[in-house]
């Protein structure tokens, strides 16, 4: 019998996970870990999302099967949240459908829509799910650039050219993880023409709508006149409202697409849990200060971060939006890589980050921070890693406090 399955042998090993090995090791010996790697939320979500929850759940009838693709009151919440935001009109029947976080949604999409064989082009550097999720259903990545300038552009009608065959997917996520690179809307417009000329998918990550920086709200693709046509835009509860582990995202757009994934959902789950979905209801319907608050909170983190890091003497680019930084490792220490580099700060200043290169080889040379621990915690990295330079013998600015 073999154990030579098709695709486990196209998943490479998760370099991510070795760094989180040895997170794992290092609290089980008892030493204090800065956890900056992973994108885990530490905040509660709202009380009236809890209470929603805890209410429905004691409800004798609300513990059977529940709807694959939603109950219909969250897919209308989903609806009016683009109604308000975007100012985009969307049939909750046809064009909504709820996942379990944006994870599964863009895994069923891909098994809905993919076939051996055919290319997709995805960002690189990009989260993970972007490029496994297709190569999991058999497709061949042809990778972008994620900085969206005319060298984007550029790529793409390469990968039209020279591509066989043809490719008929695009994903997009902005703003973008790892990098936190965002768009405007002229260019969500150009890059609607362009699919809509080559007969072209878009699929669009948007996961970090509501984490926006400096006044400059991020926009969605189903802004564009006619994006509806090429496209299908995938958000989530998880960290506009503190919900990552209650698992609910929603995909929304095309209606062919939305029913292609429905149909597989069908097949592969019953839906999240019913006081689950109600509970989101309440997230989306209810008061909205939270996604305010969790903002400036996050903006905050941003800011103490880009201060404290370079008294220690490591410039970080402030982030335009998401919940995390791309930092160029310090120039004195880049020729270890970004894995040995995580590998080092965590054994050495007990502060994880998350490799590069883990997020595609154009993430080589750039480590992944996130803005999960409050600030007190902020200063304490980067107290650590101002003394794990120190002993190196690099100049981290002598006279400046790093806290």
């Amino acid at each position: 019998m073999s154990d030579d399955f098709y695709r486990i042998k196209r998943l490479p090993p998760y370099v991510i996970a070795e760094v989180n090995t040895l997170r794992h090791a290092a609290r089980q010996a008892g030493r204090d870990i800065v956890d900056l790697g992973m994108g885990n939320p530490d905040l509660p979500p709202p009380r009236h999302v809890i209470d929603k929850l805890c209410e429905v759940a004691a409800k004798p009838d609300a513990h059977g099967y529940s709807q694959s693709r939603g109950i219909p009151g969250l897919r209308r919440a989903q609806a009016n949240y683009y109604a308000r935001r975007f100012g985009v009109a969307v049939d909750p029947e046809r064009e909504v459908v709820v996942t379990m976080g944006s994870k599964e949604g863009l895994a069923s999409l891909a098994t809905a829509i993919t076939a051996p064989g055919d290319v997709v082009l995805a960002p690189n550097p990009s989260y993970p799910i972007h490029t496994f999720g297709f190569i999991i259903a058999g497709a061949t990545i042809r990778s972008v650039p994620t900085t969206p300038d005319e060298n984007y552009f550029r790529s793409l009608e390469r990968a039209m050219a020279f591509t066989v065959p043809r490719p008929s997917i695009l994903v997009v996520n902005y703003p973008s993880n790892p990098t936190a690179e965002t768009v405007d809307l002229a260019f969500y417009e150009r890059l609607v023409g362009w699919a809509r000329e080559n007969q072209v998918w878009v699929i669009s990550d948007l996961a970090y709508s509501e984490l926006y920086y400096d006044g400059n709200p991020t926009v969605s693709i189903l802004q564009v006149e006619g994006a509806k046509d090429v496209a299908i835009e995938f958000t989530s509860l998880s960290k506009t409202f503190s919900m990552a582990g209650w698992r609910i995202g929603f995909a929304v757009g095309n209606p062919r697409l939305i029913a292609a994934m429905t149909r597989v959902k069908s097949y592969l789950d019953y839906g999240a849990f019913t006081p689950v979905q109600a509970a989101a209801c309440a997230a989306l319907n209810g008061p909205q200060d939270i996604v305010e608050k969790n903002r400036r909170l996050y903006h905050k983190r941003r800011d103490v971060l880009v201060e404290v890091f370079g008294r220690a003497g490591w410039d970080i680019p402030p982030p335009r939006a998401s919940m995390f930084a791309w930092a160029p490792l310090p120039p004195a220490l880049a020729h270890m890589g970004s894995l040995e580099f995580s590998k080092q700060m965590l054994e050495h200043a007990d502060v994880a980050v998350a490799p590069g290169v883990g997020y595609g080889e154009d993430g080589e040379g750039f480590v992944r921070i996130a803005l999960v621990e409050n600030e007190q915690r902020l200063r304490q990295a980067a107290r650590n890693v101002r003394r794990w330079f120190q002993q190196m013998g690099l100049n981290t600015g002598a006279g400046r406090e790093a806290g």
